[in-house]
């Protein structure tokens, strides 16, 4: 919108470059270009870009805006750039972000709006039951075997088996069990593709016999979730329909079920039988995404180890210690979880909390006190201002002991409980150096918080053993506490020191610690909707 206008005689010929960088890269790429479009400053461009989108990696994009070709110089006028995260664009509202252009000083380059969708793969899933009535008896010795083969037709005509039922032996009516198919495989996105569906006699040697044939379409099966759909064995495909299909009021909807080689044969044929769609039930999988775009606000919480085992921060062999070229590893995690988590949070304040210190003024242990110094609102603006906030307690508070999880779990499962919707979903995230103190009761905790909204990531530093801390992470054995089993799996724990690159790119240590400990987040967010039957909210137009 708004763009600059470089051109003397008409308008700017504007075209939108995507650039893209590696996870852990500071490399610009060229992912592709949209068309150009003539003599506008608001152009609105057709072309998409299809990316691949993981929640638990920083996706940096840039945009360049460049104007037609100068002849006289030999290149194309830039009109001005926009730098975005993916993260940003899909946790936006309705997935839709305005973002100033930049690049051409003194000069107002104006806005870029982008949107972010997620392909529709047809995540419906369908189950549906059918019987036939009266169908023709094929087997001299007794009745028919029936089954029914579906069919999905394709783009220039042929048909693409998609579902066989089981065979109902000896029975001119059977009755088939329900079954469930994705609708992708039904009629691939398509509700008004052909639908065919053949009825055949079993027989033992393979050699089936063809009973008769019906079409439809997924919309019109879809109707069977208010009515019984009844395929008559009508008229022939070849004399113009695939037949008949009542519901149960007996009024015409559309198609049907027929022999046509036996309609050849005998003028006075009128059909093979009847099929009835008995129900027609429609479920969705829905993703993350769904729940982003219905306006589910990620609220990110941390929880800092300040226990004297980190050593004195002022000193170079502290955990703690930032020194002026480097973050400490804390600060490193910090930044590596929140980066990311921070673009599907709108307001951008996250509590922050210390533990294991003694604090001023009465120097009392505290196992949850704000960073920031203010017990009435312990939430800090952005990454950087918790980061701001930590490193002033370090210069405030004495390390001490011990390392207690449970207070800060709780203190994050309060708040979460308070909203139980699905708008809301609590990410704690607990950076700790040692052996936990409280096991008993941070297992209490954990059990209790896996009723809630929430999900705790610990990120163990330095170099001691955490065997104590797998057994939280219930990825192989569901934890347990007094008899209670965890709802779900909620913790995901891992030690820093596995992803520090060798060489010392800090970029990208921080880039493979983030994509392991928020990987399970959108599984664990959906784990939560799911038991509590909750949808997405639907995003508004």
């Amino acid at each position: 919108r708004n763009l600059l206008d470089m051109d003397t005689f008409s308008k700017s010929d504007p075209v939108a470059v995507l650039f893209v960088q590696g996870s852990g890269s500071s490399e610009w790429k060229e992912f592709g270009r949209t068309e150009v479009i003539d003599n506008t400053l608001n152009p609105d461009f057709v072309r998409k870009f299809v990316l691949d989108y993981y929640f638990e990696e920083k996706q940096n994009l840039r945009f360049d805006l460049t104007g037609s070709h100068n002849t006289v110089l030999g290149v194309q006028d830039f009109l001005g750039q926009a730098f975005v995260a993916l993260g940003e664009v899909i946790g936006s509202q309705r997935g839709r972000l305005e973002r100033p252009l930049t690049g051409v000083p003194g000069k107002r380059c104006g806005t870029i709006l982008l949107l972010a969708e997620e392909l529709s793969n047809c995540r419906d899933i369908v189950t549906m039951q059918l019987c036939a009535n009266k169908l023709d008896k094929k087997d001299f010795f007794g009745k028919s075997d029936p089954f029914l083969v579906f069919y999905r037709s394709n783009e220039d005509g042929t048909f693409t088996i998609c579902h066989k039922t089981e065979v109902v032996k000896n029975t001119l009516n059977p009755v088939w069990q329900p079954f469930t198919i994705p609708v992708r495989a039904l009629c691939n996105g398509d509700y008004d593709r052909t639908v065919k569906i053949d009825v055949y006699d079993w027989d033992r040697d393979g050699s089936h016999d063809f009973i008769g044939e019906f079409a439809t379409s997924y919309r019109e099966l879809s109707r069977a979730q208010s009515q019984f759909t009844v395929y008559e064995v009508g008229q022939g495909a070849g004399a113009g329909g695939w037949g008949t299909p009542h519901n149960r009021d007996n009024s015409i909807l559309h198609p049907q079920v027929l022999n046509p080689r036996k309609k050849c044969k005998k003028k006075k044929y009128v059909n093979s039988g009847t099929v009835t769609l008995l129900s027609f039930s429609v479920e969705s999988e829905f993703t993350f995404v769904d729940y982003i775009r219905g306006g589910t606000q990620l609220n990110f919480t941390v929880a800092i180890d300040f226990t004297a085992s980190n050593g004195m921060p002022s000193q170079p062999t502290s955990l703690h210690y930032a020194s002026p070229y480097q973050l400490s590893a804390y600060a490193l995690a910090l930044k590596a979880v929140g980066e990311i988590i921070q673009d599907y949070d709108s307001d951008k304040l996250f509590p922050a909390y210390g533990f294991g210190a003694k604090v001023p003024p009465d120097g009392k242990i505290s196992h949850q006190f704000p960073l920031n110094n203010n017990a009435d609102n312990p939430s800090c603006a952005g990454i950087e201002g918790v980061l701001e906030s930590y490193l002033q307690s370090l210069r405030t508070v004495q390390l001490y002991g011990p390392t207690n999880f449970a207070p800060v779990i709780n203190q994050v499962a309060g708040t979460a409980a308070q909203v139980t919707d699905g708008s809301q979903y609590h990410v704690l995230l607990i950076i700790t150096d040692g052996v936990i103190s409280d096991m008993l009761q941070t297992k209490e905790a954990i059990v209790t918080a896996s009723a809630l909204p929430m999900s705790i990531i610990i990120v163990g530093v330095g170099p001691a053993e955490f065997e104590a801390m797998e057994e939280l992470d219930g990825d192989e054995v569901r934890l347990s506490s007094r008899g209670r089993y965890a709802e779900r799996d909620i913790v995901q724990f891992v030690p820093f020191r596995d992803y520090v690159d060798d060489s010392g790119n800090q970029v990208l240590s921080m880039a493979r610690l983030a994509k392991d400990v928020l990987a399970e987040i959108p599984e664990q967010l959906l784990s939560y909707m799911k038991t509590r039957d909750i949808k997405p909210r639907q995003a508004g137009p």
